[in-house]
């Protein structure tokens, strides 16, 4: 299998390439398991977004990333916006975001009343694993708004392709589209 090196702030990693329905082939970067890379990473993106009173993230890649960055600043709790509705966020906001380019179809991302709650009046740091067409960031962003959140920093271990050239965000490296 083909992979792709890519320094993250001091650490290597060897991403496999792999290819898309689309026809496009993507070094895949996965924080799953991996608990001294995402240590690194989210150490990393914590001095990013320091300023920043509250974290939402997207299931489920973000989810440990944003874990230590939280425990970094301090924070005790963290906003999580699910891809399916749970029983306990029948009171919860929704949106529908356009096709991601690894899902390939449109997506819904939910949050509870009490992750809406904690975004209401705070500046809000989106995190997440890697940022591509930046659709799945749209999610976060409307549901920040829709919570009454302000929007402080969009902070990302990788930018793919053209998303790297984004002066709105903030990451640790850039991985291309092959």
């Amino acid at each position: 299998m083909k992979t792709l090196q890519v320094n993250i702030k001091g650490v290597t990693a060897e991403l496999p390439i792999l290819p898309l329905p689309s026809g496009v082939s993507i070094a895949f970067f996965n924080l799953h398991g991996n608990v001294a890379l995402t240590e690194h990473c989210g150490k990393e993106l914590a001095k990013l977004v320091s300023d920043c009173d509250v974290l939402l993230t997207a299931e489920s890649k973000g989810l440990q990333l944003t874990h230590v960055i939280a425990r970094e600043l301090g924070h005790p709790f963290y906003a999580v916006a699910r891809k399916s509705k749970k029983l306990y966020m029948q009171d919860g906001l929704e949106v529908s975001i356009d096709s991601s380019i690894t899902t390939g179809r449109e997506q819904k991302l939910y949050i509870s009343k009490h992750d809406a709650e904690l975004m209401r009046g705070k500046k809000v740091g989106i995190i997440d694993d890697v940022v591509s067409t930046g659709n799945s960031l749209v999610g976060l962003e409307k549901l920040v708004r829709m919570s009454g959140g302000i929007i402080c920093k969009k902070a990302f271990v990788l930018a793919e392709g053209k998303a790297a050239e984004r002066k709105d965000i903030c990451y640790l490296g850039v991985i291309p589209l092959l």
